[in-house]
């Protein structure tokens, strides 16, 4: 059996043009046409994905995903927007979701993009260990330990909740310590096509990194702004 996807519109034409195309691709799908409904399937069953409108009727998509970070579902999410406002789509990633999309689409594009966050989620860990020692499964810079092979980040020896996509820049940020990162590097390496150029989202996802690293996110000690270049993850020089 495929992946399995939720795929969240209140709009009906679009529900069945996406499972539609996405089936024919492999894919098992489950629909929702209101965001509360989506909510709350997405707590109680498992899912690889989610499609996620943002306009929707009970709860918008917005506070669909703000709710289901807040209770640690890291499920991907590719959200939907019909506005073409840079403001929702940022603020979508500041909640938490991994991509987004602006109708209208092809739903070749919306499978492309689905394959390409998938691909990234079970293979991005896997990859980036391969650019560490193999001896080195653990890659440690003060506090913080990240542990490539499992998936998973740990701060002064508590479990960190990252989306698939914050973990994915951190360890490449973790892989390339002490190394100045463009945000278009940044953007090549986490974001595996193009994304137009919008390096704003990866100063987004930065900030929610540091929001969880970091004890101070005004005097970041692991992730540095390197002025006019991009960012550097250093060792910190811990006070004793």
């Amino acid at each position: 059996m495929g992946q399995r996807l939720l795929v969240v519109d209140d709009e009906e034409s679009i529900v069945t043009l996406l499972q539609f195309n996405l089936e024919k691709s492999g894919y098992e799908i489950i629909t929702a046409m209101d965001g509360k409904t989506a909510f709350e399937l997405a707590k109680e069953q498992s899912f690889d994905l989610i499609i996620l409108d943002l306009m929707l009727p009970e709860m918008d998509g917005l506070e669909v995903c703000k709710q289901l970070r807040q209770s640690k579902n890291s499920t991907p999410i590719l959200m939907l927007t019909a506005k073409d406002d840079e403001f929702d789509k940022i603020l979508g990633l500041e909640l938490g979701a991994d991509d987004y999309m602006t109708k209208p689409f092809s739903p070749r594009e919306v499978v492309a993009r689905i394959r390409a966050i998938l691909r990234r989620v079970n293979k991005s860990a896997e990859v980036a260990a391969d650019n560490i020692e193999k001896s080195d499964s653990i890659i440690k810079f003060g506090e913080v330990e990240v542990y490539p092979e499992n998936y998973e980040v740990y701060c002064k020896g508590s479990k960190l909740e990252l989306t698939p996509k914050e973990f994915e820049l951190l360890l490449y940020l973790a892989s390339h310590k002490g190394r100045v990162l463009s945000r278009d590097q940044l953007l090549n390496a986490v974001w595996n096509y193009e994304f137009v150029g919008d390096t704003r989202i990866v100063d987004v996802h930065i900030s929610h990194l540091r929001e969880k690293i970091e004890p101070n996110t005004k005097k970041p000690i692991y992730i540095k702004t390197i002025r006019g270049l991009g960012y550097k993850l250093e060792e910190p020089q811990l006070n004793v």
